[in-house]
């Protein structure tokens, strides 16, 4: 199975590549936006992330996606599904960054409901989760927005999360 290219109204999602270094380095290493990780991400800790995302590709047919703003041509961040091992279970999170100075304009919400659709038709799978921190009340409401729901607060590396999660059908309700 290949991964898709996924269009939407001002953007195009498509599979990271390592040319995407630069841009994407940007966002994991500004210091504000990765304010709820436990640090930014250096250059070689950007470049493993799209190194991971694509040997998920061909492992999972599935990872973290490029957002490209349509309008401009630039990456402005990322959106897609990941494994993560909740509590022992590894579960499919779906999880998004968009680049600080276009925050609150709808684009990681426009992602994320692209990628939700793409998880439960594209790969046919029936449950998604975010991990969110919940003073992080923009990401609290972009998980909202796409239909998850709060399903209980774990504390993940000592740090409270909030499990939001949806299934296949809650899409429907």
């Amino acid at each position: 199975m290949s991964v898709p290219t996924i269009s939407t109204a001002r953007l195009t999602l498509r599979p990271l590549r390592t040319e995407d270094l630069d841009a994407f380095g940007t966002i994991l290493g500004d210091p504000i936006g990765m304010s709820f990780y436990p640090h930014p991400f250096s250059h070689d800790e950007s470049l493993a992330w799209i190194e991971r995302d694509i040997a998920r590709y061909a492992e999972l047919g599935f990872g973290h996606l490029a957002v490209e703003l349509d309008a401009t041509g630039d990456l402005i961040g990322d959106c897609g599904p990941t494994i993560l091992d909740i509590d022992g279970v590894d579960e499919v999170e779906l999880g998004w960054h968009i680049r600080r100075d276009l925050w609150s304009q709808g684009y990681a919400t426009e992602a994320a409901i692209a990628t939700r659709d793409w998880v439960f038709d594209g790969l046919g799978l029936e449950r998604l989760v975010s991990l969110v921190r919940p003073e992080n009340m923009a990401s609290c409401r972009v998980a909202e927005k796409i239909g998850m729901t709060i399903e209980r607060a774990i504390e993940r590396r000592g740090v409270g999360h909030l499990i939001y999660a949806m299934t296949a059908l809650d899409r429907s309700l």
